[in-house]
């Protein structure tokens, strides 16, 4: 059972996987910083100071009542609440990981060299224009002798 477990831990896809999972993990922390500390504050400040982040929604107020200045303090409070400025915030740091994400990809798949073509096993009779095996000496269909086969 050891082996077996050595052989895929040591298995090439395993391995990359491990290490997608790992630069994937530390990527989205990036990312969740530029939304929350480069983009919201800007996109904030057009829309007069607003925090996405605390913006909410009380669905049932609390049994204390009260104003609350965040979700958090709601919740304590005991009052249901319909969170959708960190909702907004989530989906903002969704596209921009999508949009990273899919010009990586595009970037990769450009480097990648183009696959050779598999060698060519027909060629067309100059006669008659129909498909010969590429070896043929002389057109089964037209019986014209090839030059060069």
């Amino acid at each position: 059972m050891w082996k077996e477990f050595k052989e895929f831990a040591i298995k090439g896809n395993a391995i990359d996987l491990a290490v997608g999972v790992i630069i994937g993990a530390a990527f989205g922390a990036v990312i969740a910083s530029l939304v929350k500390d480069i983009i919201m504050p800007p996109l904030g400040l057009l829309t007069g100071g607003l925090d996405f982040s605390n913006q909410f929604l009380i669905l049932k107020q609390a049994p204390a009542g009260g104003p609350f200045a965040t979700a958090a303090e709601a919740a304590k409070a005991g009052a249901i609440t319909w969170n959708y400025g960190i909702f907004a915030t989530l989906v903002v740091n969704f596209l921009i990981v999508a949009l990273c994400i899919f010009m990586i990809v595009k970037a990769v798949n450009k480097m990648k060299r183009p696959s050779p073509g598999a060698p060519a096993t027909s060629k067309d009779c100059p006669a008659c224009l129909m498909t010969i095996p590429i070896k043929a000496t002389r057109c089964p269909h037209c019986t014209t002798e090839l030059a060069g086969a």
